[in-house]
Order: C-alpha cells, then sequence, then structure tokens
C-alpha cells in the first residue's frame, strides 16, 4: 500500500532543542472542555431562587405595631428584650424574606425611622411586621 505520506511515515519525532519536554497532564489540558457561558449557570441558580415580597399590614395591625413602638420608645432606656420580625430585601433582585432577629433594643430612632438592637442591628421601621417581648401584652 502506498500513499501520499510514504516517504515522511517512518521519520523520528521532531524535538525540540531550545523548549523544554511538555509533561503528559500539561499537553492533556489543551483538549480539556472549554466553558463558552462562564457564569451562565450561576446566573440561572439566581433567577429560579425564589424571594418573597413585603406584606402590607391593614389599619388595625399598623395601630397595633404603633402602640407597641410607643411602648418601646418609653421603655428605651431600660434596654428590653424585643424579638422582631421584619422584611429583610434581597440585594441582587426584587422581593426578600421575612426574618426574625432578638435582642436588647439600643435606641428607638425617630429621625432614621429605625429600631437599634445592642448588638448593632438596625432594622427600618416600615419593614417591621411583629414584636414580641415581656414588654408588650399578651395576645387574647
Amino acid at each position: 500500500m502506498s500513499g501520499p505520506y510514504d516517504d515522511i511515515i517512518h521519520l523520528p519525532r521532531h524535538v525540540s532543542p531550545k523548549r523544554p519536554r511538555m509533561s503528559a497532564h500539561n499537553r492533556a489540558a489543551q483538549f480539556s472542555p472549554f466553558a463558552a457561558l462562564s457564569g451562565y449557570g450561576d446566573a440561572l441558580r439566581e433567577t429560579a431562587r425564589l424571594t418573597g415580597q413585603k406584606m402590607e399590614l391593614d389599619e388595625s395591625a399598623k395601630a397595633a405595631l404603633d402602640e407597641k413602638l410607643a411602648l418601646l420608645a418609653d421603655a428605651a432606656e431600660e434596654r428590653p428584650e424585643i424579638s422582631i420580625t421584619y422584611f429583610l430585601p434581597d440585594k441582587k433582585k426584587d422581593g426578600g424574606t421575612y426574618v426574625t432577629a432578638a435582642g436588647q433594643l439600643k435606641k428607638l430612632d425617630s429621625i432614621r425611622r429605625e429600631l437599634v438592637l445592642l448588638c448593632g442591628t438596625k432594622i427600618p421601621l416600615e419593614d417591621i411586621l411583629e414584636l414580641e417581648g415581656g414588654l408588650f401584652p399578651a395576645k387574647d
């Protein structure tokens, strides 16, 4: 059988005198798959992640919350132990989630409209859903 490469098929392989021989591992890396859409999987997962919407309180719930905030303002110097359920906006997309923080009240800042806990957590008053603690009367 004869072919167009018969004259070179049995020649020794060329070895460069100037460059070191590449390891088999590095040679194989040249042929590894290429991720043309790098970051696409992360973007897809972020899009699929669910967030909730902020609930609007009715007038009676707003009034009850205002009463509790007034009690807190009066007792702020005593640093009462409280539990706050509030809406935490998502940093990457619309919506967020409701979380609960517990701790001692440091101050109720009416100028910045936020509640500050002793641990440093700051909660905007408009994001508060529920306040609980020994300071507040029990629900019936």
